[in-house]
């Protein structure tokens, strides 16, 4: 007696399953709190200046019965933001879109959104980066930054000091804080009375035992990989991190008024004889720059869990 088996026929084949998973994302943060934005441009141009008027200086002579004050001149400065295209774009062909089991132009659109969105935030993330308010935990350079030189509780505190002598404005009643995981590592890690763990457990418990940072001295911490991050950029092959703490109107976001304030999707032209090239891309002109160096406060550290 015969028997039909799996090696009789070749109807057992592997399942796949109908729904695409995609590459662990970071989630884009940086281009949120690009708040001062060009709603009210005199025409289109290659960048957008923004102008900043000057307080007067205070006024605290008493007034003579009989004279009158001698005006004095108000002042200005301006923040230009030059516009630059950026984009990207992939095609497919008709027999992958033709013979692929998965919808291959809904995925297409899918990776399209996010790289846009991945790639602005890059954008706007080197050039908050680069502010000229920075501090170095233990030394005066990044290239000196040693193994040692970790983030502390005292250095959030001097960062939200110079903010607030500033006068810089929080969002709501805190400042917003980019911090790398490797860094808050080292944050909660600390063992003085007045650290961050410390602080927590005293004020919300729950949160701690969640693993979250939440608020600390003045700062709402966001941990995300996208802060900043020197492969080897200390001294001996230390990475080095920057913890971004920022108020409002650091940063100025000007975009072309003709394609808008976000990123376009793209559907290009099919011009091949048979109509089996299709593209969908992304596209925009747009620029970021800082606006007020006063809003924003960099630390550079190194990590106790990152290259040394």
């Amino acid at each position: 007696m015969a028997y039909t088996q799996k090696s009789s026929l070749d109807i057992d084949q592997v399942a796949f399953q109908q729904l695409a998973y995609f590459a662990f994302r970071a989630q884009p943060l940086h281009s949120d709190y690009a708040t001062v934005r060009a709603t009210k441009q005199s025409h289109r141009g290659s960048g957008v200046t923004f102008t900043k008027y000057g307080d007067l200086s205070q006024a605290t002579s008493a007034l003579t019965e009989t004279s009158d004050v001698t005006p004095v001149a108000m002042t200005d400065t301006q923040v230009t933001v030059n516009l630059a295209e950026y984009g990207n774009a992939v095609e497919t062909t008709a027999a992958l879109r033709g013979q692929a089991y998965l919808n291959v132009d809904e995925d297409a659109a899918n990776v399209i959104g996010y790289n846009a969105a991945d790639s602005l935030d890059k954008v706007v993330a080197d050039i908050a980066y680069a502010g000229s308010s920075v501090a170095y935990i233990g030394q005066s350079s990044r290239g000196a930054l040693t193994a040692s030189n970790k983030i502390t509780s005292s250095a959030i505190r001097e960062g939200v000091a110079n903010l607030r002598g500033s006068s810089a404005p929080t969002w709501g009643a805190n400042y917003v804080g980019f911090i790398h995981p490797d860094v808050a590592y080292d944050l909660i890690e600390g063992t003085a009375t007045t650290d961050l763990r410390s602080f927590q457990i005293r004020s919300d418990a729950d949160n701690v035992r969640k693993g979250e940072i939440g608020t600390f001295d003045g700062v709402t911490f966001i941990q995300t990989p996208r802060a900043l991050l020197v492969a080897d950029g200390g001294n001996s092959a230390v990475d080095a991190y920057g913890t971004l703490i920022m108020g409002q109107e650091g940063l100025a976001h000007a975009y072309s008024t003709m394609y808008g304030a976000e990123p376009q999707v793209v559907f290009g032209p099919v011009t091949d004889r048979l109509r089996r090239f299709q593209s969908v891309g992304w596209y925009a002109m747009c620029g970021y720059g800082r606006f007020r160096e006063e809003a924003l406060y960099r630390i550079e550290s190194a990590s106790s869990i990152g290259a040394n």
